[in-house]
């Protein structure tokens, strides 16, 4: 199977690894000369996983002209630069059974669009399969065990998907809720972001518990009236996703609140983090999501609060702490 990635972050290198090493035909793509350089002198990524030998067999591109010859083309740029590089691909022949396969986690600025919706806008037709679930690449690259699922309006596309990606270390599982699980996995980075502050306010476990079964309850409510499964949310995109990122150290999102919530400004703690921080982003969209479908979302708001608006952060979990009491289930919603 010929496979291009576009991307050499730490995702995008973990997955082109894991392929290569099942034996695909791998190609990498990056717009980086000097990141080029590296990769093809020391078969190693040293600025996003530091110590993983690649595999001999993953040749490594600066020509975005991969594609033509791709059979399944892997998405693994940040959510802000997936406009940009589907348009590009947008301008060579693909093959008419190629698959575009999103690793991104998140949301549109802009349009307040996800991934699968601006590949649709952009490249009509072709099928498009959404990766997530808990899945950190620095684990991944280890060949420590991880599960995860793909999902796809056209669920022939999952399954191919699911078979070309599994290997002993790496389960895939199937999920018909394309919706869902591009929406749990966004959302879940602005609850582990919420968790890094509570982490670096030196708060407990009680609080971490709380903000995560909260944070849960406010990305479900919000994916629901998006059009989102509710059984998506018991499940790895869902509840497994928000577990992993919002309790590991290998969690961006949740290393860039710990800084915030140690005092760093929000660029400060992004510049230390090193990477690119989904959820800061996606909290701005989640923002404007919950006030245009009247979607109660305390905890995004508080966050909005603290990211864009400079509010201090213990100020924001004080007011959260002072809201009126209600019920804690405040509709059904699970079916």
């Amino acid at each position: 199977m010929k496979i291009a990635v576009l991307g050499a972050g730490s995702w995008g290198t973990a997955i082109a690894r894991l392929l290569a090493n099942k034996g695909h035909d791998l190609v990498m793509y990056t717009n980086s000369k000097d990141q080029y350089k590296v990769l093809q002198e020391s078969k190693e990524n040293p600025d996003y996983l530091p110590g993983i030998s690649l595999p001999q067999n993953l040749s490594y591109t600066l020509n975005l002209a991969c594609v033509e010859e791709a059979e399944v083309i892997v998405l693994a740029v940040p959510t802000s630069a997936c406009r940009e590089v589907l348009g590009k691909i947008k301008e060579y022949s693909l093959k008419e059974d190629a698959v575009l396969v999103n690793l991104a986690k998140g949301i549109e600025n802009k349009s307040l669009k996800r991934v699968s919706e601006i590949s649709k806008e952009i490249l009509g037709d072709l099928p498009f399969v959404c990766l997530s679930g808990p899945s950190h690449a620095e684990e991944v690259a280890k060949d420590i065990p991880t599960c995860v699922t793909v999902a796809c309006q056209d669920m022939s596309y999952a399954y191919k998907i699911q078979n070309i990606f599994s290997t002993k270390n790496f389960r895939v599982y199937t999920n018909h809720d394309l919706v869902g699980v591009e929406l749990g996995g966004a959302l879940k980075n602005i609850i582990a972001l919420a968790a890094g502050i509570s982490d670096g306010l030196q708060f407990g476990d009680n609080t971490k518990a709380a903000l995560m079964t909260r944070g849960m309850y406010e990305i479900s409510k919000l994916a629901i009236e998006m059009g989102g499964n509710p059984q998506t949310f018991h499940g790895l995109a869902g509840m497994g996703d928000l577990i992993v990122t919002c309790t590991s150290m290998h969690s961006r999102n949740r290393r860039c609140g710990i800084l915030i919530g140690q005092g760093l400004s929000v660029e400060e703690a992004s510049h230390e983090v090193g990477m690119v921080v989904e959820g800061i982003k996606t909290t701005k969209s989640a923002y404007d999501l919950a006030k245009k479908l009247s979607v109660d979302m305390p905890i995004t708001n508080k966050l909005y609060g603290v990211l864009y608006e400079g509010k201090n952060p213990l100020e924001a979990v004080k007011i959260l702490m002072a809201r009126d009491s209600k019920d804690e289930i405040e509709e059904v919603f699970f079916l």
